[in-house]
């Protein structure tokens, strides 16, 4: 029937269409138009030119090739057992992208040759599966080898004999540690002001008195600065990416690209450096987040970031050796140079909310809350076997803060609690001894809300600010035996804590709503050095070593009486520095000492031995500052009499001048001659009593 109904619809066509003559005689009837080229005519269009948008979707040989990666030590298996093979592959490979395409290999035996193709849909899938699968344990016999298909014509195309790299001409980037070597071991700081247009390098000379320019450029950075950690490079923002500055003159050592680059970060070692950036990223080729290696500028591996609220994303160990971060439900360690996964995978931890890295240990610190009937929880794990080497289980808990000691002998754990009622908060401070065996925690009940805390850096002390504006007090505690309360000091406006970077000293702070609050204690013998304020302060520094703190008011925070002011360590003012819409203050971070903590120990004990040189070499200083202070007051003079010598000549010039045009009255004379009265005063300079014996 359907046969039947085409042939029937195909002859009821032709009939109308060529079944009549008036239509005959319409196509006969008209001359048809002639298409042909002439006998001369030259085609000289080629197919690029005519058909250019059809020929580049032409299909080529390589394409999909860099999609495409070949998985080797694949286990052999036969017909039986292959769809399970399948499922394990796929589960463990489609955690990196779509798989579009598998091909296993099978031999004459019926079993799979051990090596398999994996066909990704982007190549940048097929790049980040290698990176984590490769060296992949599957099992005890099988350990997988994953590479691009793509390498093996580049493999293969290595010529036979060997060549010699060009050698590449070296730039020398001068003294990177030049200030290190300061005979008066003074320290820099970078200045930011004229509302960011203008960028300065200060060293700190003669006690904190005087500012030694060293460098200053207009439009240095986009919007701010970072020193490294060890204080070897100044990075600057762009645009276009981030600079790195160093050297006497601060030339530029190195340059990265990273479009729209908004913050940094940098592992304590120096060697790698981390940038965000909002604006590009793509599901195939991860631009977020670029780690570059600082030596040779080379990208490392990018990231995917969504958001970076809690800056920095990466956290580096101390060594950085690792770095991690935190995921939902789970944590990354990543591990140098290979920047890949830690044992090719992640750590499960169900509802994680914050980790940080010991400061002297490769253990990380991270808390987890209570869910249905599971405590919240505390855990050390150690890096790089995973083992947890202590945990501890709270209850009640609302929110926790993790604060490690600069040394990494202790750590603090803050927790706020619940009360009975789930009306209130309550607050313990839980304090883990890293150095004793099984890692013992004490714990400080503090019923008040505590509003800031910190370690003393190289100490066994710890200060509280606790308790709601007035009565805010800071109390000060130590580690020996057992957690002692050593003072409670009450009444105080302050909501930031600022230790000195050697210990002993902290400045107590009111920053911003507190009007610029400041009180210098010293925590040997608890007593308060001084007691000041510099109104509307947004930002309090100690310098590397511990003899100065600059207080600021920074144009970001503040659009008014924008300066910086330099305090020494005992709270006595030294210098005040107004600028034009200043904005930041950084003092530039000095390495750590290459000293033993037994070789630094000697040098206190006999500080008393040292004591009269440096009081001979500050004598010499201060006499050195009053001759130049004098030649400077005397240089000043001769040139005001030069001027007043000039001025005095030209009025003697000008004299037949002014008698014209006074009608001949000489009002010098008259100025002159005006009435004078002399008067004495008398002050009270000095009394003296004299006993005389009989």
């Amino acid at each position: 029937m359907a046969e039947e109904r085409g042939r029937d619809r195909n002859q009821s066509e032709s009939a109308s269409l060529g079944g009549s003559e008036d239509q005959e005689s319409f196509v006969n009837g008209h001359d048809e138009p002639d298409f042909s080229d002439p006998e001369d005519y030259v085609d000289n269009i080629s197919d690029e030119e005519l058909l250019g948008d059809l020929l580049k979707q032409k299909p080529k040989e390589a394409d999909g090739i860099d999609s495409v990666i070949v998985v080797d030590n694949v286990p052999q298996v036969g017909p039986e057992r292959l769809e399970k093979l399948q499922n394990v592959i796929r589960k463990i490979f489609s955690k990196f992208g779509k798989i579009v395409s598998e091909y296993f290999p099978e031999g004459d035996n019926g079993k799979t040759k051990g090596y398999i193709f994996l066909e990704y849909s982007s190549p940048a899938n097929a790049l980040e599966a290698v990176r984590n699968c490769n060296g992949y344990k599957l099992d005890k016999q099988h350990t997988f080898a994953v590479n691009l298909f793509s390498d093996f014509d580049k493999y293969s195309g290595i010529p036979e004999e060997w060549e010699a790299p060009e050698q590449q001409p070296y730039k020398d980037p001068g003294n990177l540690w030049y200030w290190l070597e300061d005979a008066e071991c003074n320290d820099q700081y970078s200045v930011i002001y004229d509302g960011g247009e203008r960028t300065a390098i200060f060293t700190n000379t003669y006690g904190g008195t005087e500012q030694s320019l060293v460098e200053e450029r207009a439009r240095w950075t986009e919007t701010y600065v970072r020193w490294s950690p060890k204080g070897t490079y100044l990075a600057t923002f762009h645009q276009r990416g981030i600079a790195l500055w160093g050297g006497e003159k601060f030339r530029q050592i190195q340059r990265f690209s990273h479009q729209g680059v908004q913050l940094i970060d940098f592992s304590p070692c120096e060697r790698y450096m981390v940038t965000f950036s909002p604006l590009i990223d793509s599901k195939d080729e991860p631009q977020a987040i670029i780690i570059w290696d600082i030596n040779t500028g080379v990208k490392k591996r990018g990231f995917h970031c969504e958001n970076a609220a809690q800056w920095p994303i990466f956290k580096w160990s101390h060594d950085g050796k690792y770095f991690a971060r935190m995921g939902q439900d789970s944590l990354s360690v990543y591990e140098t140079p290979s920047f890949g996964l830690l044992e090719k995978k992640s750590s499960k931890i169900p509802n994680i909310r914050e980790f940080f890295w010991s400061p002297s240990d490769n253990i990380i610190a991270y808390w987890t809350p209570e869910k249905d009937n599971i405590p919240a929880r505390v855990t050390l794990l150690e890096i790089p076997s995973r083992q947890e080497i202590r945990t501890k289980n709270l209850f009640s808990v609302a929110d926790c803060k993790i604060y490690w000691q600069k040394q990494g002998d202790y750590l603090c754990v803050k927790v706020d609690r619940y009360t009975k009622s789930k009306k209130g908060l309550f607050y313990n401070l839980e304090l883990f001894r890293m150095r004793e065996k099984q890692i013992p925690v004490d714990v400080v009940e503090v019923k008040e809300v505590v509003n800031a805390f910190a370690w003393e850096p190289n100490g066994e002390k710890f200060v509280v600010l606790h308790g709601e504006s007035p009565r805010i007090s800071a109390s000060i505690y130590k580690m020996s035996n057992k957690v002692e309360l050593l003072k409670c000091m009450e009444k105080k406006q302050a909501n930031h804590l600022f230790w000195s970077p050697q210990g002993q000293f902290v400045v107590l702070a009111g920053l911003r709503s507190m009007n610029g609050a400041l009180e210098f204690i010293d925590t040997n013998d608890m007593t308060v050095m001084n007691v000041a304020e510099h109104f509307m302060a947004t930002d309090v520094e100690w310098d590397p070593t511990g003899r100065y703190v600059i207080t600021a008011v920074s144009w970001w925070g503040h659009k008014v009486d924008n300066a910086f002011w330099l305090w020494s360590f005992q709270g006595r003012l030294l210098h005040k520095q107004n600028l034009d819409r200043f904005c930041q203050l950084l003092w530039r971070p000095r390495p750590p000492s290459p000293l033993t903590a037994s070789q630094i120990k000697k040098i206190k004990k006999n500080l008393k031995q040292y004591q009269k040189q440096f009081e001979i070499k500050d004598k010499m200083r201060m006499s050195k500052a009053s001759k130049e202070l004098v030649e400077k007051r005397h240089a000043l003079m001769q040139d005001f009499e030069k001027y007043r010598k000039k001025k005095r000549e030209l009025v003697r010039q000008q004299k037949e001048q002014r008698l014209g045009l006074r009608g001949g009255v000489d009002t010098d004379r008259m100025d002159s001659e005006s009435d004078v009265e002399d008067e004495k005063i008398e002050f009270f300079v000095k009394e003296e009593t004299i006993v005389l014996s009989k």
